[in-house]
């Protein structure tokens, strides 16, 4: 993996990089307008023209273009804000929403969740592995007049270190290229804690000189791997929470086991190409455009532990325990659109899924045969139409499952207005119906209790969302949700049961409404975000804190000559005390449980950026009150927060 790293380190050294910070949306018909606070730190190409651009003399910042899955095209961002402070972190996106665990690279727990859904098809499973896997939606295209390279480094914990580097050229006008690695591998402070991680992209982006045949391709190959200790025994936990010296040096506590890992690796190959049968000129508003789309991927995931733990109940077997299961998944599209200036744009597809989960034998427990093989085919069909009249935008989505064994279908409509040049509204309307993920349906293990074969009936989820987003008074997100069949894993009514999976019959009504604004004055600002949620009729299986808070009083400032962009400040995190899902680390999967109460503990990190040219740099003093506002802080229950600690990072963008 670090050869691969070393390699690509030296081959992209001294070319040039790009941001993949989303700025401002240039795709026409888009239904809400950019309200960010003010960008600081000036673009280090702002103004600057490129003398070796691609057959373009005359380039600069703003023709380096990102381009969406969905077509959604935006700018290349070198700037310092305190939106770069909240995503320089493993994910590379803001964390207001997760809990990190101890070690940079594990899961995290989630603090809020957002329903909103357009899939028609079930997960693989094992969702606490997959925050870094990188999805077909994650993965970006490139357009650029230069050649571009990104390099970001971060420290980590105890021998750890996270590069992530990207390349990108256009060999010429029509044809671009991207090749990018992120690894990361930290030791972790606590025994037997062990990340290691790298996720490979390679993409390409070609269109024809007439712009009526586009062609995208990525090949995507992951790894994820992590030691499991099952966290910190209920006996160490009054040693953790006293404070006292001789435990402050972590490794000296023996987690519950110090023989097992997970590890989720996948590979992904992706073609989305399309081609204009008629374009739209100034005397024909009509435009008719065919598709297709092409994606076959292969994920497995893995448990290994060397002796049978009673943690997780009896086994099969003494020793060598291994869970492994797999899928095999392909998908193919066939879709046309039609655009007319008066009506709108139209667009419809047909999708054919194959799958193949499962495990290589099948397992009798207690007379019961359970069947190692889920195998299958859907044929969907999906439609949408989009609108836009003035300042006033209209879009809907449909899909629904018609053949096969797996029904699902989802409705999402959404208008917005607006109102003037500081506000925009916007309201829209999901439903998604789909059936459970494959570990629901079908799970196998060495240890009993991990063995079923379930029925599930298919989850439904329906979502009234209101957005107001203003530049001077700040966004005001507002959604309402209800779960029927809601599925969740949880512990069994014995004393001896395993974490399984349960349906709860009744519905969960769900209500979010996160506030964020900026305020300044001279060189201060004060950033806020506040999250306010509620369960109704469902605290027994769904728990979320009532309030997450984030708050960052910062200065930012120009010295020598302007030569140095400076940004420092504080920035203090906190959510309320409630029931905490616990992690399973063999399923690799959080479950409920409504005997601990965790949180009501505040974070408080101290950070000094700055921006040299094309360079970025970040310092931060990371939960520096963890001393003096008790040892009361985790991740779950029985996995530990992080202690005070100072790490380091820079981003390093070259324009050649």
């Amino acid at each position: 993996m670090y050869k691969l790293v070393l390699i690509l380190f030296c081959l992209l050294l001294g070319t040039t990089a790009s941001s993949q910070d989303k700025l401002i949306s240039k795709k026409p018909g888009k239904l809400s307008k950019s309200f960010e606070p003010n960008r600081q730190g000036r673009d280090s190409m702002e103004n600057r023209l490129s003398k070796k651009v691609v057959k373009n003399e005359k380039a600069n910042i703003k023709d380096y273009l990102i381009i969406s899955r969905e077509n959604d095209t935006i700018q290349l961002d070198t700037t310092l804000t305190i939106y770069k402070e909240y995503k320089f972190n493993y994910l590379r996106k803001d964390e207001f929403e997760l809990l990190p665990f101890s070690n940079m690279g594990q899961t995290y727990n989630t603090l809020s969740e957002n329903f909103k859904s357009n899939s028609l098809q079930p997960s693989f499973g094992a969702q606490a592995k997959h925050f870094n896997y990188m999805e077909v939606d994650d993965i970006d295209y490139y357009h650029v007049p230069t050649p571009l390279t990104e390099l970001l480094y971060k420290s980590g914990f105890e021998q750890g270190h996270l590069l992530d580097a990207l390349f990108t050229v256009n060999t010429s006008k029509q044809f671009n290229f991207s090749i990018a690695y992120k690894g990361m591998r930290s030791l972790g402070k606590y025994e037997h804690i062990l990340s290691s991680t790298g996720n490979f992209r390679f993409t390409t982006n070609y269109k024809t000189k007439n712009n009526r045949y586009v062609a995208r391709t990525h090949i995507v190959m992951q790894d994820i791997l992590n030691e499991e200790n099952g966290g910190l025994s209920d006996e160490d936990i009054l040693n953790f929470e006293s404070g006292v010296e001789e435990f402050l040096d972590r490794p000296i506590f023996d987690p519950i086991f110090q023989d097992a890992q997970s590890s989720l690796e996948g590979r992904r190959f992706y073609l989305d190409h399309s081609y204009i049968l008629k374009e739209r000129d100034s005397l024909n508003s009509n435009k008719i455009a065919v598709g297709n789309i092409l994606s076959l991927e292969d994920k497995y995931y893995h448990f290994t532990q060397a002796t049978k733990n009673n943690y997780f109940g009896d086994a099969f077997i003494a020793s060598k325990i291994s869970d492994k299961v797999t899928l095999e998944s392909f998908y193919a599209e066939f879709n046309a659109s039609y655009s007319n200036k008066t009506l709108g744009a139209f667009k419809v597809n047909a999708g054919y899924t194959n799958y193949n989960y499962g495990y290589n034998s099948v397992v009798i427990l207690d007379d019961q045969r359970i069947t190692n093989r889920l195998l299958g085919s859907v044929v969907s069909f999906e439609g949408a139409y989009e609108k836009t009249i003035g300042e006033f935008a209209l879009k809907g989505d449909i899909g629904v499952n018609l053949t096969g064994d797996l029904k699902g279908n989802f409705l999402n409509a959404e208008a917005s207005y607006g109102i003037n040049e500081d506000m925009d509204v916007s309201a829209s309307l999901n439903s998604n119906s789909k059936a459970p993920d494959f570990n629901f349906q079908l799970f196998q293990s060495d240890y009993l209790n991990y063995n079923w074969k379930n029925n599930f009936k298919n989850q439904t989820t329906k979502q009234l969302a209101f957005n107001l987003k203003s530049k001077k008074f700040g966004t005001l997100e507002v959604d309402y949700n209800t779960l029927n069949n809601y599925l969740y894993f949880a512990k069994g009514n014995t004393v001896d049961a395993g974490v399984k999976p349960f349906q709860f019959d009744k519905t969960v009504n769900y209500i979010r409404a996160k506030l964020s604004n900026e305020i300044s004055y001279r060189n201060f600002s004060l950033n806020n975000t506040v999250l306010y949620q509620s369960v109704m009729d469902g605290e027994v299986v769904f728990n979320v804190p009532q309030i997450v808070t984030r708050h960052s009083l910062y200065y930012t400032n120009e010295f020598f000559k302007k030569a140095l962009f400076l940004q420092t400040g504080v920035t203090f995190s906190y959510f309320s005390s409630y029931y905490m899902n616990r992690y399973d680390p063999l399923l690799a999967e959080f479950y409920v449980q409504n005997t601990t109460e965790v949180g009501d503990f505040p974070r408080i990190d101290f950070f000094i950026n700055a921006k040299i040219r094309q360079t970025r740099l970040f310092l931060k003093a990371e939960h520096l009150n963890s001393s003096f506002t008790g040892y009361n802080f985790y991740s779950a229950p029985n996995y530990p927060y992080r202690d005070f600690i100072v790490r380091f990072g820079i981003v390093w963008n070259f324009f050649l």
